[in-house]
């Protein structure tokens, strides 16, 4: 069998061999000078045939792990389940962000869940950890570049709703992205039209078709006690937000806040990657200055990851089953 590589996957006309360190590309702004950086289609290109190198098998789901899902711990996790696992650490990728988040596991993971061949990030970057959007969202662009249709995002997110409580999953329904409306947008700089369009829509960001079969999915498994469907928000972090901030949040209608997807999920569909999200419900929002109230924090996120991650890993095993049976529009 033939090597595969990006360039028969998406069409794309010039092959380059794969490379441990390639430059990033600066942007002008019209003024000449530098505004801005990114990595060129080439170079990912270049990132998607390393990886094709070392797999038998075309990804056609991508997963990202979030919390709950197995990004900081090992066992029990959806990427721990994936049969004939190829693992391949961020640090040994070319071109590849580093996670620097503590206990944050780093590495893709290829192979088999029941049939559908998948590719799992176990562990994402953050805007927090120092890194620009478009950097944040480079696997994104690379899992497109290696094959795959569908994308499947996952975090923890603190509850703002009042009808949340902890432990409720949230299919994510739609978006606030309000980093972009200070500016701050994974698509900001010139636009190459084989990634996607200069000016993507969103207004279906997440798929409908996608959103139904996850909401009957839920039924089976008997968990539609815990499964809610709202608007996620991501905000940059990694301090958690202030009583105002969150009272302010929930009068524009978000139901959750976290601090990653939102921008993962504009890569995806700019990319035109079929998109679900998932929300798992790890904290209540503290939105009364009462003496009482209590404080956000990251130990508390881990815990109700941990008692989450066996009813997560099967309900989104199954998704990945349906998902593959059915031709959507992104």
């Amino acid at each position: 069998m033939a090597p595969i590589n990006a360039n028969d996957i998406n069409d794309a006309k010039n092959f380059v061999p794969a490379k441990q360190v390639l430059p990033e590309v600066e942007t002008d702004n019209g003024n000449g000078k530098a505004s801005s950086k990114g990595y060129s289609y080439e170079t990912l290109q270049e990132t998607a045939n390393f990886l094709l190198s070392r797999i038998s098998e075309i990804p056609s789901i991508g997963v990202i792990c979030g919390s709950g899902m197995g990004s900081y711990w090992k066992e029990g996790s959806l990427a721990e389940i994936i049969k004939e696992a190829v693992r391949i650490p961020y640090e040994d990728i070319p071109n590849f962000p580093v996670s620097t988040v503590e206990g944050h596991h780093g590495q893709l993971v290829f192979g088999n869940i029941g049939d559908v061949a998948v590719v799992a990030m176990q562990g994402r970057f953050h805007y927090y950890e120092g890194y620009p959007l478009w950097k944040c969202c480079l696997p994104v662009r690379v899992m497109k570049l290696i094959g795959v249709k569908t994308l499947i995002a996952t975090n923890a997110a603190g509850g703002l709703n009042p009808t949340y409580k902890i432990g409720d999953v949230m299919i994510v329904r739609d978006h606030i992205n309000m980093m972009g409306f200070a500016g701050n947008n994974p698509l900001h700089g010139p636009n190459d039209e084989r990634f996607g369009p200069r000016f993507p829509p969103m207004s279906k960001a997440y798929n409908y078709e996608f959103r139904k079969i996850a909401k009957e999915v839920a039924q089976e498994l008997n968990m539609e006690n815990i499964i809610r469907e709202g608007v996620y928000t991501c905000l940059g972090g990694p301090n958690f937000e202030t009583v105002a901030e969150l009272n302010m949040l929930k009068m524009v209608g978000v139901d959750a806040v976290g601090m990653s997807t939102v921008h993962e999920v504009i890569t995806a569909r700019h990319c035109d990657m079929n998109v679900f999200a998932l929300s798992l419900i790890t904290n209540e929002c503290v939105t009364s200055y009462a003496d009482d109230a209590g404080e956000a924090n990251h130990e508390e996120v881990l815990d109700v990851g941990r008692m989450r991650q066996d009813i997560l890993r099967k309900y989104v095993s199954v998704l990945i089953d349906r998902f593959s049976k059915i031709e959507t529009n992104p």
